[in-house]
C-alpha cells in the first residue's frame, strides 16, 4: 500500500506540473471528446439488448490498440525508473496498476464504465449494488489489458519476427474495427448487436449486472492473472536487451547521395521500430480492402494499395524526429543531399510493397487500372516529398534510439503531437492524389500521366522545401531535438503547425475544426462518393449511400465542402493569430 500511495502521489505531481499550455489544452480537449462519448456510451444503457456491451467492446479495444499509436501509451512513471530500487515485481506491478487509474483517459473510461449502475438501477436494488464493484473490476480490465498489450509488444519489437507479427496483429486489428459494417452485415445483425459481445471480458461487468454474479469471480480471476503477466513482463522489460541484427558489410557509397541512400536503407532494414511500422500499414491496407470479402465483394481489394501508401507516410511522418539527435550529421554536413536520400530510401522501401498490392489486387477484382495505377503513383510522390517536408516543418522531438528503453513505441515524449502529425500527414498525402484520381475518373488512362506529373512535383518540390528548410533552421532542430524546447529567439510562431496564443474560445474551434474535418472530407465526402460511382449503396454510416438517386452526388460534395471549410476555418484561424504574434514581436512595431 505505501508503494501504491508513493507512486500515485508522484504521478499527480508530475500531471501537475506537465497538463499546462498547449499539452493542457489538448489534454482538456481530448478529456472534452472523451466525455460526449462517454455519455453516448452512458445512453446506452437504457436500450434493450446487447448495445451497451457492444461499446463497453469498443472501449476495450481502444484501450488495446490506443498505445500502439500514442507511442506506447501513458508512461508518467516508467518501470525503469524503479529498476534499481530492489521492489519485487508484483509489488511494483501492483503499485503501477494503481497510480495507472490516475490520469485522463482512466477517468473518461470510469464516466462511460458508470453506464452499468444505469444498467442496474434499471434492473433493481440488488443489481445496482453490484453494479458498483462491477464498475471497479472492469476499468481494472481495461487498464490491464492495455499494459500487458503494450508489454507483450515491447518485448515483440525486440525482433525482428515478433515486429513483424506485433504489426500484422495490430494492423488487422484496427482496419477490422474499421469496416465493422461487413461483419455486422454477413452475421445477419445489421440491425442489432451479436449476443457473443456479452461474453468478451469487456461485457462481464453487464452479465454481472444482470443477474450472472459468476462474472465477478471470473473478472477477479482475469486481474490477478494479468497482474501477473504485467510483473513478469516487467521484469523482462528492465533486462538487458540483445542485439536485433548481425553485422554487415562497409558501406561503399561514392557520392554523398548514395551515402544517405544507404545509411538510411539500413535504418529501414534494422530498426524494428521502422519494420513494424512498414508491416503495420501493409497489414492494415490489405486487411482493410478485404475484409469486404466476407460479403463477396472484391471491389474494395485494388484500393489495397493507395491506402498502404497513406498509412506507410502517416507512420513515418516524424521521420527527422525519429533518428533522434543524429540530426547533428546533417547539419554539420553542408550539402550532403540528406532530405535528397531519405526520399529516395522511401520510395525504394516502399514502392516495391504497393507495385505488388496494385499488380495482384487490381488483377483479381478486374479493374479499375487507370484509377489505382493513377492514384498509386502520385500517393508515391506526395508522400516521398510530404514525409521530409512535414517531418522537418512539424519536428516532434523524439527519443534517441539506443535510449528508448523498455517500451521501443515509445519514440517520442509528447503522444499527442505524434498522433496528429499522423492523422495531418494522412490528409496531406491524400490530397495529393486528388487531381490524378479526378483526371483517372473522367479521362481513363491519361490520368496516369497526371498522376505521374503530380506526385514527380511533390517529391521534388516538396523536397527542395524541406532541404531549404533543414538548411536555414538546422541549428534550431537540433537544438530542439536535445532538450525538447524551441529556442528562446524563435517562439511558438515558428512552428508551421503548432498553435499560437489565442483566445480559448478560438482553440477549441481549431482543435475542432482540424481534428473533425477529415470526417466529412474523406469518409462521408471522397469515399462515400467513389461507393456510389461503383454502385455500392446503403454503406455502414457512408450518408450518401443512403440518399435517393438525386441526391447521392450532392450529399458527397456537400461533406467534401464542409470538410474543406472546417480545415479552411481552423487553418485560417491559426494563420490569423500567427501573423498577429508576428507582428507584435517585429522590431519596427
Amino acid at each position: 500500500m505505501a508503494v501504491a500511495v508513493t507512486l500515485v502521489r508522484m504521478k499527480v505531481a508530475i500531471l501537475r506540473h506537465s497538463l499546462t499550455g498547449q499539452r493542457g489544452t489538448m489534454a482538456v480537449s481530448a478529456g472534452s471528446v472523451g466525455a460526449l462519448l462517454a455519455a453516448g456510451t452512458i445512453y446506452l444503457a437504457f436500450l434493450d439488448g446487447d448495445w451497451l456491451a457492444a461499446a463497453f467492446a469498443v472501449w476495450m479495444l481502444g484501450w488495446i490498440i490506443g498505445p500502439v499509436f500514442s507511442g506506447g501509451g501513458d508512461e508518467t512513471l516508467r518501470p525503469e525508473f524503479f529498476s534499481l530500487l530492489g521492489l519485487p515485481p508484483h509489488r511494483l506491478a501492483a503499485g503501477l496498476l494503481v497510480s495507472a487509474f490516475v490520469g485522463v483517459a482512466p477517468a473518461v473510461s470510469l464516466l462511460a464504465l458508470t453506464g452499468l449502475v444505469v444498467l442496474g438501477v434499471r434492473e433493481g436494488a440488488g443489481p445496482a449494488l453490484v453494479a458498483v464493484p462491477a464498475v471497479v473490476l472492469q476499468l481494472a480490465v481495461f487498464v490491464l489489458l492495455s499494459r500487458v498489450a503494450v508489454g507483450v509488444l515491447g518485448i515483440a519489437l525486440r525482433s525482428r519476427v515478433g515486429a513483424i507479427g506485433a504489426g500484422l496483429v495490430n494492423g488487422a486489428i484496427l482496419a477490422f474495427l474499421g469496416q465493422g459494417w461487413v461483419f455486422a452485415v454477413a452475421l445477419g445483425q445489421a440491425e442489432g448487436i451479436p449476443p457473443i459481445v456479452r461474453y468478451l471480458p469487456s461485457g462481464w461487468g453487464v452479465l454481472a449486472v444482470q443477474g450472472d454474479y459468476l462474472a465477478l469471480a471470473a473478472m477477479a480471476v482475469l486481474i490477478a492473472l494479468l497482474l501477473g503477466a504485467w510483473a513478469a513482463l516487467l521484469s523482462r522489460r528492465a533486462g538487458a536487451e540483445r542485439a536485433s541484427t548481425r553485422g554487415r558489410r562497409p558501406m561503399r557509397a561514392a557520392t554523398a547521395l548514395d551515402a544517405v541512400l544507404a545509411k538510411e536503407l539500413r535504418t529501414w532494414s534494422r530498426d524494428l521500430v521502422r519494420t513494424h511500422q512498414l508491416t503495420f500499414a501493409l497489414a492494415y491496407g490489405v486487411f482493410f480492402a478485404a475484409a469486404p470479402l466476407v460479403l463477396g465483394w472484391t471491389g474494395m481489394l485494388p484500393w489495397a494499395a493507395p491506402i498502404f501508401i497513406v498509412m506507410a507516410a502517416a507512420m513515418t511522418a516524424n521521420l527527422y524526429g525519429a533518428d533522434g539527435t543524429a540530426l547533428w550529421l546533417s547539419v554539420m554536413t553542408p550539402g550532403s543531399s540528406d532530405v535528397r536520400g531519405r526520399q529516395l530510401a522511401w520510395l525504394v522501401t516502399v514502392t516495391p510493397v504497393a507495385a505488388v498490392l496494385v499488380v495482384a489486387l487490381t488483377a483479381v477484382n478486374g479493374g479499375p487500372w487507370p484509377m489505382i495505377v493513377a492514384l498509386s503513383v502520385a500517393l508515391l510522390g506526395g508522400g516521398a516529398g510530404l514525409v521530409p517536408l512535414v517531418s522537418v516543418y512539424a519536428l516532434v522531438p523524439g527519443t534517441d534510439p539506443q535510449k528508448r528503453g523498455g517500451n521501443p513505441l515509445r519514440t517520442s515524449e509528447d503522444d499527442g503531437a505524434l498522433t496528429g502529425l499522423a492523422y495531418l500527414m494522412m490528409v496531406l498525402v491524400a490530397a495529393s492524389g486528388v487531381p490524378a484520381g479526378v483526371a483517372a475518373a473522367l479521362w481513363g488512362w491519361p490520368g496516369v500521366a497526371v498522376g505521374v506529373a503530380t506526385g514527380a512535383a511533390c517529391l521534388w518540390w516538396f523536397g527542395a522545401l524541406a532541404e531549404r528548410r533543414l538548411a536555414a533552421q538546422g541549428p534550431e532542430l537540433l537544438h530542439m531535438m536535445r532538450t525538447g524546447r524551441r529556442p528562446a529567439a524563435e517562439g511558438k510562431a515558428s512552428s508551421a503547425f503548432a498553435l499560437p496564443d489565442m483566445p480559448k474560445v478560438q482553440r477549441a474551434v481549431v482543435i475542432t475544426c482540424v481534428s473533425l474535418g477529415a470526417i466529412p472530407l474523406i469518409p462521408q465526402g471522397i469515399l462515400a462518393a467513389v461507393f456510389v460511382a461503383n454502385g455500392q449503396l446503403g454503406h455502414s454510416w457512408f450518408l450518401a449511400t443512403h440518399m435517393a438517386p438525386g441526391l447521392r452526388y450532392p450529399t458527397a460534395a456537400v461533406m467534401i465542402a464542409l470538410g474543406l471549410a472546417m480545415y479552411g476555418t481552423g487553418l485560417g484561424i491559426m494563420y490569423r493569430y500567427k501573423k498577429k504574434v508576428v507582428y507584435d514581436k517585429s522590431p519596427n512595431v
